[in-house]
C-alpha cells in the first residue's frame, strides 16, 4: 500500500447559519481546501462525503454528495455517501484514505457537511434520536426518567432544591451524564473536574475565530450554568450547528512529483463498532482500547508521542472517557489529570486546542473531518491556528464516536497523522 498524505484542508465556521444551504456551506469548505492545496477541481479523482441527518432534516436523501458536488461544478468521478451517524466524515475519510493507498485513485476529496438549524428544533433532536436503537428508544428514557426521579429525591434530602435546569436535550446527554455519575461513584471524580474540561475547552475556541462559542468560561461559571443532567451542566455539553469541512488526500508520491511540501503523513486510520458492555468486561478491554493499540502500532508510536489530540467530546465526559482510554492517563485519572492543566495549551498533551465539540460546535456530519484538519493545520504550521498552535508538533490523533447502541459507541474512527 501507498503512503498517502493530506495536502490541503478548510472548513467554514461553526454555528448558526439560518441564511445559508448546505450547498454554500460545502462550497466554501472544498473550495477553501483545493486554494490550501494548489490543485483544481479537475484534479479530484474521487469524492468521498460524510453526512449524518439531512434525510431526517430535510429530505435530501441518496445523493446528497452528488447534489452538493454538482452544485459546484464537480462531476464525472465517483462520489461516495457515508452516513455512519456522529462518526460519518471521518468514516468517510477512511474509505478515501484507503482508496489511495491501494492506488485506485491519486487524489481524493473527503468533505464533511451538516445543516442541523431550522426553525423546528424538533427536526434536530429527531436527527439525534435516529442515532440510537429506535426500537429501545422508549425504554431507554424510561429508565433515564426513573433514574433522574431518584437522584432528584436524593438531592432534595440534601436541600438541593434550587437548581436550574436547562431546556431540551438529546437522549445522549442522559447516557453521558450516566457514564459520568459511575465514574464519580468508581473512581471519586468530581463534577468540578468536569468543568475544569469545559473551562479549557471554552478558553482554547477563544483562540478559534472559527469556533461556534469563541468566550472564555472560568470553571465556576461553568459549574453556575444551567444543569442539563446531573452532573452535566450546559457549558459541558456541544452545542449542535450548522457547517462543512474537507480535506484533499493524495498519494506519496503525487506530492513528490509535484514539489508539495505542506503535507501530513495520514499514519493510521482504523473504524471499529462498540459491543455489549458485558462483552467488553469479559475481554477486559473496549472497542476504544484496542483500536486505540491497532492505530498506535500500525503509526509505530505510543500515547506518550502523540503531541495533540481532538477527541470526541460530546460531553466534558465524553473527553474524560477517552483520554483514559487512548493511555494519554491512567484509568480513574482523567479527573485529576485536566484538572492538573496536563491537556491544556502548554501541558504535557493538549487535547482539543480547537475548542473541541463543547465550544467548536458539533454539526454532526462534518465534525470529524473538522478533527482531522485541525491536527493537519497544527502539523503543517499552518497560520490560520496560529494563537493556539501546539508548538512542536510532530503526531496528532482524532477519535471521533459516532451513535449509541445498548448505551456503548456505535461507531468509533481513530486517525494518526504525523508531520
Amino acid at each position: 500500500m501507498q503512503k498517502v498524505k493530506i495536502i490541503g484542508g478548510a472548513m467554514t465556521r461553526f454555528g448558526r447559519h439560518m441564511d445559508r444551504n448546505l450547498k454554500s456551506l460545502a462550497a466554501e469548505a472544498v473550495d477553501g481546501a483545493l486554494e490550501d492545496s494548489g490543485l483544481t477541481k479537475e484534479q479530484i479523482g474521487c469524492v468521498w462525503v460524510g453526512n449524518a441527518s439531512q434525510g431526517v432534516l430535510s429530505g435530501q436523501e441518496s445523493v446528497r454528495g452528488q447534489v452538493v458536488m454538482r452544485a459546484m461544478g464537480i462531476g464525472g468521478v465517483p462520489v461516495f455517501n457515508v452516513e455512519n451517524a456522529c462518526a460519518s466524515s471521518a468514516t468517510a475519510f477512511y474509505g478515501a484514505r484507503n482508496v489511495v493507498a491501494l492506488g485506485e485513485c491519486e487524489v481524493a476529496l473527503v468533505l464533511g457537511m451538516e445543516k442541523m438549524f431550522f426553525t423546528d428544533r424538533s427536526k434536530a433532536l429527531a436527527a439525534f434520536e435516529g442515532c440510537t436503537d429506535v426500537e429501545l428508544l422508549p425504554q431507554l428514557i424510561a429508565d433515564f426518567d426513573a433514574q433522574e426521579e431518584k437522584l432528584r429525591q436524593k438531592r432534595e434530602t440534601r436541600g438541593e432544591t434550587d437548581v436550574e435546569k436547562s431546556g431540551q436535550r438529546s437522549i445522549f446527554m442522559d447516557i453521558y451524564a450516566n457514564w459520568a455519575r459511575e465514574h464519580m461513584e468508581k473512581y471519586g471524580t468530581t463534577q468540578r473536574q468536569l468543568a475544569c474540561i469545559a473551562s479549557k475547552n471554552h478558553w482554547h475556541s477563544s483562540m478559534n475565530p472559527l469556533a461556534q462559542y469563541q468566550k472564555t468560561f472560568s470553571t465556576d461559571e461553568v459549574l453556575a450554568s444551567p444543569e442539563v443532567a446531573y452532573p452535566l451542566t450546559r457549558l459541558m455539553c456541544s452545542p449542535i450547528g450548522d457547517g462543512a469541512a474537507a480535506l484533499i488526500v493524495c498519494s506519496a508520491e503525487f506530492a513528490r512529483k509535484r514539489g508539495i511540501r505542506k503535507a501530513a503523513e495520514v499514519a493510521a486510520c482504523v473504524v471499529g463498532s462498540g459491543e455489549d458492555p458485558e462483552v467488553a468486561e469479559k475481554l477486559g478491554s473496549s472497542t476504544l482500547d484496542r483500536l486505540a493499540q491497532k492505530a498506535y502500532e500500525m503509526a509505530g508510536i505510543g500515547p506518550e508521542d502523540v503531541s495533540l489530540a481532538e477527541v470526541h467530546d460530546a460531553t466534558s465526559y465524553g473527553e474524560l472517557h477517552v483520554i483514559e482510554n487512548l493511555g494519554f492517563c491512567p484509568s480513574g485519572e482523567g479527573g485529576p489529570f485536566p484538572e492538573q492543566g496536563h491537556t491544556k495549551l502548554g501541558g504535557a498533551i493538549p487535547v482539543n486546542a480547537s475548542g473541541g465539540l463543547e465550544s467548536q460546535g458539533h454539526p454532526i456530519g462534518a465534525t470529524g473531518v473538522r478533527q482531522i484538519y485541525e491536527l493537519y493545520a497544527h502539523l503543517t504550521g499552518d497560520r490560520r491556528v496560529r494563537q493556539r498552535q501546539v508548538r512542536d508538533a510532530l503526531v496528532g490523533l482524532a477519535e471521533n464516536g459516532g451513535g449509541m447502541v445498548n448505551s456503548t459507541e456505535g461507531a468509533i474512527v481513530l486517525t494518526i497523522l504525523k508531520r
